[in-house]
């Protein structure tokens, strides 16, 4: 049984058919007015389809309609060639076109018929090939970039797989449409061609069959063919004009989703200014030139009063976006207040006062921001945690030069420049002095001097060392970052480093956690390392350690000696320097026996309970050690054995917080040491 064919299908098929039709039969003319109409009517139908349509891939068969209508025009003319010849009569639409379009002469017609032919030629059909091969060749480098966003906001959850789908689908159409108009647009070319080439052919031979076969002159031949001719020509011409001008309008739409009238009108009609220009130059002309003003003066008013309306328009606009504006605030006020967004606080802040605005705000050459930036680069490079983002504000509140540091919503520090000062320090040899207004630097309260911007090369040369504004604040935050850093790692950052590291080691992670050590643990492990300074960058001997020790103990405090052991090249590289003997003050081993006898534990963890009387005794001879090594320029270093370290740094931590306190296990054996003193009591 035969499928039956759709009416749609067929209809295209028939239009086709009827085009070969055309070329091996021969037409009676009122079917040839029949077609050539309806060839007039389906080129104003594609014209105006591609005008109104709403994107360029709603006519993505386009390419293939110029086919069909090429072919379609190409059998017309053939068909009116044949009845020219034949019988001198083509029908009424060629002899109305070549006596009314061509104005009944045959100069006039051949005229008319080739200012069309250059109009298609040099203005559409030159401009339409090269604005299809433009964009053709645009659209095809342009392919690999959009496909990587699709693919970067499909990973970033922005859009769906179905959405990235039919993205991907409409890339893939417009490289395939601009591809075939770039080829599709000779076509349009050929037919213009064929036209041009057919019309002199029938010239030549109307005029040779009127001469040879009707016995005509050549003037009566010439006049009666050549007519008929030119309006064969205009008749097929003017569509062929049309379809041009179609391809024109769809590539230069290009892949733009606005309407086409109501765009091009806004574009056009839409500043008072040039309206207003427009019909003065109009009212000029009317009246300061022989011109006619009865036509100029009435397009001026008519410029000049859309000018007014436009203008008018716009104002209007204006206090209805404003009052528009205002019943917004007002309604927003009237709402219940939303808290929630109150709630939050930034887990580190720095805020400052009006005079520091130009150090941060790049427009005025600040380069606070990228300071802020690469302190958060240095600190994950030197202690291996991510800072959180580093909420900048200005507060009115504050001095002009003021700035202060907050962490989780409280102040914790505070510091004041002068701009357009430097600040110079004493490193300790500069015995020559220089004027200036005293201060303190802020990060470690040392002594210092503010200076001018005259006085900063005769200080530099002196050997002071002199820093700007920005840096100094780059400086204070950094410090108080890193002294803060362990209240800062949350466990969703210790989830992400676990991630990370999950990437390439897989079988650690399963096995530590949540088997062993449940993720609040092992963050309370990597801010006890934080706190004293020490770096968690090489993650995987810290993993490894607390999987080897966690079957045997979960205490927090006990998990990270054995990691700080783990870690003793990295600990003796930060604090004992190669090829150096490094001053250090050792604990006497009575003291050491009492505090481990002072040790109590308890569900919750160990604590020290030792007589305050005693503590006080050994905290003052852990002073006068720390001073003699201070008085040596050196770092204040005490050694203690490992049972014994995390207690006494609990005790001291408060009075002397620059106090390194490491055990023997944490130091490499080829460090070499001298003690300086004892800590007794």
């Amino acid at each position: 049984m035969l499928k039956k064919i759709p009416f749609k299908d067929f209809s295209v098929a028939l239009y086709i058919v009827a085009a070969i039709v055309m070329l091996i039969i021969p037409m009676p003319p009122l079917l040839l007015d029949i077609l050539l109409a309806f060839d007039f009517a389906l080129s104003m139908t594609i014209m105006f389809g591609c005008m109104f349509a709403p994107e360029v891939l709603d006519m993505n068969f386009f390419p293939t309609m110029l086919l069909f209508t090429t072919v379609f025009r190409i059998g017309l003319n053939t068909s009116s060639t044949r009845l020219i010849l034949v019988r001198g009569y083509a029908g009424n639409v060629i002899q109305t076109f070549g006596n009314f379009v061509g104005g009944g002469d045959l100069i006039v017609g051949i005229i008319v018929f080739i200012i069309l032919i250059i109009v298609q030629f040099m203005v559409i059909n030159k401009g339409s090939e090269r604005v299809s091969e433009v964009t053709a060749r645009f659209t095809l480098d342009a392919m690999p970039g959009k496909q990587m966003a699709i693919d970067a906001d499909l990973n970033t959850g922005a859009i769906t797989d179905e959405e990235a789908k039919v993205r991907r689908q409409k890339i893939q159409d417009e490289a395939t449409f601009f591809g075939s108009m770039d080829g599709a647009t000779k076509y349009v070319k050929g037919d213009a061609t064929a036209g041009l080439i057919i019309t002199f052919v029938n010239i030549i031979g109307g005029v040779a069959m009127g001469m040879l076969r009707q016995g005509l002159d050549i003037s009566t031949a010439l006049d009666k063919y050549a007519i008929l001719t030119i309006g064969d020509g205009l008749v097929s011409q003017i569509p062929s004009l049309m379809t041009a001008l179609s391809t024109g309008i769809l590539v230069t739409k290009g892949a733009k989703t606005e309407e086409f009238g109501p765009t091009i009108l806004n574009q056009l009609f839409r500043r008072s200014q040039a309206m207003f220009l427009v019909g003065g130059m109009m009212a000029l002309f009317a009246v300061a030139t022989p011109l006619p003003w009865f036509i100029f003066l009435p397009l001026a008013a008519l410029f000049i009063f859309l000018g007014w309306r436009i203008n008018k328009k716009a104002k209007t606009s204006a206090i209805e976006s404003e009052v528009t504006q205002e019943e917004a605030e007002a309604e927003e006020i009237r709402q219940p207040e939303n808290v929630n967004s109150l709630l939050a606080v930034d887990p580190i802040e720095l805020e400052f006062g009006y005079g520091i605005i130009p150090l941060a705000d790049v427009n005025q050459g600040g380069d606070l921001l990228d300071r802020v930036v690469m302190i958060r680069r240095q600190i994950a490079l030197e202690l291996g945690t991510v800072v959180p983002i580093i909420r900048l504000r200005d507060n009115i509140q504050l001095n002009p030069n003021q700035y202060i540091i907050k962490i989780k919503g409280i102040q914790v520090s505070e510091g004041e420049i002068l701009f357009d000062h430097y600040m110079a320090m004493n490193p300790g040899y500069v015995e020559e002095e220089i004027t200036g207004i005293p201060t303190f630097e802020p990060s470690f309260h040392l002594p210092a001097i503010w200076i001018t911007e005259g006085q900063r090369e005769r200080a530099e040369s002196l050997g002071y060392t002199v820093v700007d504004p920005p840096s100094i604040i780059a400086t204070h935050l950094t410090e108080i970052i890193r002294e803060h850093i362990d209240e800062l790692l949350t466990r969703q950052d210790v989830q992400s480093l676990l991630n990370n590291l999950k990437e390439n080691n897989p079988a650690l992670v399963e096995e530590l956690t949540p088997k062993l050590l449940g993720l609040g643990e092992i963050q309370k492990v990597l801010q006890n390392l934080l706190k004293e300074g020490i770096s968690i960058r090489d993650l995987l001997t810290i993993m490894e350690t607390l999987a080897d020790y966690a079957p045997t103990t979960r205490d927090t405090d006990i998990l990270t000696e054995y990691v700080r052991q783990a870690l003793k090249r990295a600990i003796s590289t930060k604090y004992f320097p190669s090829n150096e003997t490094s001053s250090v003050v050792t604990l006497d081993p009575k003291v050491e026996q009492e505090i481990m006898g002072s040790v109590k534990q308890t569900e919750t963890g160990a604590f020290l309970n030792l007589d305050p009387q005693r503590s006080r005794a050994i905290v003052d001879s852990v002073g006068k050690e720390v001073q003699k090594l201070e008085n040596l320029g050196k770092t204040p270093i005490i050694i203690t054995s490992p049972i014994v370290r995390m207690y006494f740094k609990r005790m001291t931590e408060d009075y002397f917080k620059d106090l390194v306190v490491v055990s023997y296990n944490e130091i490499e054996s080829n460090v070499e040491l001298q003690s300086v003193g004892m800590v007794t009591a």
